[in-house]
């Protein structure tokens, strides 16, 4: 134990005189190496979100208190402003709403080569943006020893030891903004599927580990506050519902929580300061599994604050569960509930080349699109839900964590080199589970709220804009996607209008498309396959149809799956039918029911068959798949179609059992939209077997 403290001690030691060299020995000025840009950078609101810029002399006096160390902010707007999106206005809610972002990669990116920007396209401390836009809380995370034995960092998108946090959190509190500081109480990730010990504590008895949390939670708390980091929360665990630190068995947890939360009640009561301590879940949408979490704080007697959830949208539910899970935790146990991470999509591209965790195409929320502003309308309406249910405020995940590298580049020596991507190879001891098979780039680049050079996109004032909210020009925010098939033979039928979203939301709007004809005379419709047709409205949009030119199977209910097999009209001679509708995967060729036959009789006759009616004339093909045995050779089984009047039939035989027949009817004429298609059996022996998966297809006009 004392080894672990002097350790904790020393590493406290070396990042104090890390900063004293820095900021000069024997002062309060929290100026950082990021804060000798020129001074004279613009310490305004976006002018052109507003078109207000500020005076000459206001932004002169901004750069001067910039440059003596003092806290800059920026107020709120006090009435709605004209903007790029379109923000309806949450009127109740406070202005200590948290409107916060968790920047935990900035310095890794900046070290990568990323440089950030303001509205006005100008390099700029990208703290200072987020604060001109209204963020007023930057949540970072912290890692006890995230390097290995060499002192090579295990990535993460930052490297995130105490020092990072200290380094970035003193640029976050010189713009005003409070700070989260998010204890993983590990080397690397923390998460449900894995809460590693940090390497240091590995081998310690419980015991011993409740007192080095406490540790290191006292003396990385007070390294950040000595160096004048404004920390307002405090996250003892990040997404513990699995265990922590190693420990899984329920009351170790408690006890690892109960030695966190001394600790911060201790600082904060020493500096004189009011922290907020949150505990931190996830699965929000098992509202019954987080009212056990809460009431298992409660039993235990686990000092706290804030109970805290990731609250994904396009994973974790609704925002009706969210409230309700909220308001769960408010009235049976007293506590503050805050959204810890929160996240959309304002693009489906790959901004690095190393794939997106929430792509953006088939998994977008409905109603919101991989836009700019409907990335700006989900939050927002994560906010007005939240503040709604009396939250206190959210958390954006890593709105700064931007692509380092083109997507079509070999960008690895970079993430390597400066842990920019979510892991290095270095942390393949330590996590060989997952950092050891995946690591690489950001799976995050198409969330954040900066595009992928490094400029603010116009969602990220959002959080200046809740309370009055902005206006914007009507215009085309996103087109709903675009199916279409055809039959092979078939000609193909686009929609006249389509439906259009527009940037205020106003939905079902229909708008006249005209859709490219070369592209449409292009397509080989005798053939099956898949196609993109482009279009535009009359405002320019574009719009973009897929179309599918395939084997349409117009039998219903062809492999006798659906329960209702009315469409098929069976007959038998005889007294006892010798068929059935068996649930039996063995004997079916797809699925887990075929038509049966049976007889223990040396005599059998039964056909099975459909008639289609509305069919488009043409040409068809007819096929079957049949098993079975113990036929005799003078034995009658066919497949058979009837048009136009006329009878084709295919004769086949069915050997043994799994050797699948396929008899077809390669070509079926139909003139008047009718047609009947069937198997018939007339056997003079004990004979077996199913039939499954009618097929068939229009081929050719």
């Amino acid at each position: 134990m004392k080894r672990i403290c002097t350790k904790l001690s020393a590493l406290c030691m070396s990042v104090i005189l890390c900063l004293a060299a820095l900021t000069g020995c024997g002062t309060n000025d929290t100026e950082t190496a990021a804060d000798t840009q020129d001074t004279t950078q613009t310490a305004t609101a976006d002018a052109s979100e507003t078109g207000q810029a500020d005076s000459a002399a206001d932004t002169q006096d901004a750069a001067q208190d910039k440059a003596a160390g003092e806290t800059v902010s920026f107020p709120l707007p006090d009435g709605p402003e004209e903007s790029a999106i379109y923000v309806e206005p949450i009127p109740d809610i406070s202005d200590d709403f948290i409107r916060g972002m968790d920047a935990s990669s900035v310095l890794v990116e900046e070290n990568s080569g990323v440089t950030y920007y303001n509205y006005d396209g100008e390099e700029q401390d990208v703290f200072m943006t987020l604060a001109q836009s209204g963020v007023n809380y930057i949540r970072l995370r912290v890692w006890n020893d995230p390097y290995d034995e060499n002192g090579n960092g295990y990535g993460g998108g930052g490297n995130n030891d105490v020092a990072t946090a200290i380094e970035l959190g003193k640029r976050a509190t010189q713009y005003g903004m409070k700070v989260c500081i998010d204890f993983h109480y590990s080397d690397f990730w923390a998460d449900p599927k894995r809460q590693h010990a940090p390497k240091a504590w590995e081998g310690m008895s419980s015991t011993e580990k409740y007192d080095a949390l406490y540790d290191f939670t006292k003396e990385s708390l007070s390294a950040l506050l000595d160096a004048g980091v404004d920390v307002g929360m405090v996250q003892i665990g990040n997404e513990i519902n699995n265990g922590m630190s190693g420990e899984t068995l329920l009351p170790t947890v408690m006890n690892l929580l109960c030695s966190g939360s001394r600790a911060v009640r201790e600082i904060s009561e020493s500096y004189g300061k009011d922290i907020q301590i949150a505990v931190h879940y996830t699965n929000i949408e098992d509202a019954d599994g987080i009212n056990t979490i809460a009431r298992n704080l409660l039993n235990h007697s686990v000092d706290y604050d804030i109970f805290a959830l990731s609250y994904y949208p396009f994973w974790d539910g609704t925002n009706e569960n969210m409230q309700a899970v909220a308001r769960n935790i408010q009235d049976k146990y007293g506590k503050k509930v805050m959204i810890a991470e929160t996240s959309y999509c304002y693009t489906a591209e790959d901004g690095d080349g190393c794939g997106n965790s929430f792509v953006g195409t088939n998994d977008l929320v409905e109603g919101y699109a991989a836009t700019v502003q409907s990335q700006a309308s989900m939050i927002r309406d994560i906010c007005a839900a939240a503040d709604e249910a009396d939250v206190i405020g959210i958390f954006y995940w890593e709105g700064t964590w931007i692509p380092v590298g083109e997507a079509d580049a070999d960008n690895s020596p970079i993430w390597e080199e400066f842990g920019s991507g979510w892991a290095s190879s270095f942390a393949a001891d330590y996590d060989p589970e997952d950092a050891g098979l995946y690591y690489g780039g950001c799976s995050w680049d198409n969330q954040a709220m900066f595009d992928f050079d490094g400029y603010p996109l116009a969602s990220l004032n959002v959080f200046k804009y809740l309370k009055y909210g902005s206006t914007a020009p009507l215009a085309v925010d996103s087109i709903p996607e675009i199916y279409a098939s055809c039959d092979v033979g078939s000609a193909i039928e686009l929609p006249e209008t389509v439906d259009v979203i527009y940037n205020d939301r106003s939905a079902n709007t229909q708008a006249a498309v005209t859709w490219d004809e070369t592209q449409i005379a292009a397509i080989d419709t005798s053939v099956g396959g898949t196609y993109d047709i482009s279009g535009s409205l009359e405002d320019g949009s574009a719009v973009t149809a897929h179309v599918e030119v395939k084997m349409i199977n117009h039998a219903l209910n062809p492999s006798f799956e659906e329960a209702d097999t009315s469409m098929w009209k069976v007959t038998y001679e005889g007294e006892n039918n010798p068929t059935d509708f068996q649930v039996k995967a063995d004997d079916a060729y797809t699925g887990e029911t075929a038509f049966h036959f049976w007889s223990a009789d040396s005599d059998m006759a039964f056909s099975i068959e459909q008639e289609l009616t509305g069919l488009e004339p043409g040409t068809y093909q007819l096929t079957v798949y049949a098993q079975g045995g113990d036929m005799s050779e003078d034995s009658v089984l066919e497949l058979y179609a009837v048009a136009n009047g006329e009878e084709q039939t295919v004769p086949f035989m069915v050997t043994s059992w799994a050797d699948w027949k396929t008899p077809t009817i390669p070509e079926i004429k139909v003139t008047d939209g009718t047609l009947t298609i069937g198997v018939r059996m007339n056997c003079n022996a004990a004979s077996w077997g199913t039939v499954d998966d009618f097929t068939l297809n229009r081929i050719s006009d």
